[in-house]
């Protein structure tokens, strides 16, 4: 039968990713469960270095990286040489920061130089492009087959 609704037909999406306006411990509690350590969240939050934020979308608003179509380390050598004022997006009140240069960044981007866990890897990618290709395959391989594994064994199972 079909669903009713989306809520029905795949996992919510409360707890899925991380919320923007959260920190440290709330990107621990998001990722662990699913099996992801410290760097594996410190390379995964690294994909902000394409792309963006739509405040129709997310509420946020605004650029990670100066090059948004580039996928490389620069978020993270952004994050540690750019400084970052706080302000409020006017039309959803949700609080980011800006640079000078006007790329953003958010809290939960933020919270990786605040744990010394996470910022000695943030140091580390910012210093090692090909060391952050490397992890952010890894973990963002895990993060798409997460719960696809018994999935695709009840497909595949012959009937009862």
């Amino acid at each position: 039968p079909d669903a009713k609704d989306s809520g029905e037909s795949v996992e919510s999406q409360v707890g899925r990713l991380p919320d923007g306006d959260k920190g440290v411990s709330h990107l621990r509690e998001v990722f662990a469960p699913k099996g992801f350590d410290d760097r594996d969240i410190v390379a995964l939050s690294g994909g902000h270095t394409v792309g963006g934020c739509k405040q129709q979308r997310s509420g946020f608003d605004g650029l990670w990286t100066e090059a948004p179509l580039v996928f490389d380390n620069s978020y993270f050598t952004d994050l540690l040489e750019k400084t970052y004022r706080p302000e409020t997006v006017e039309a959803t009140g949700c609080p980011q920061h800006r640079s000078d240069k006007g790329t953003i960044m958010l809290i939960s981007d933020l919270a990786l130089l605040e744990d010394a866990a996470f910022k000695s890897v943030v140091e580390e990618y910012a210093a090692d492009q090909s060391r952050f290709f490397a992890d952010f395959v890894s973990a963002w391989t895990r993060l798409q087959e997460n719960g696809v594994g018994d999935l695709l064994r009840d497909e595949l199972a012959p009937p009862k």
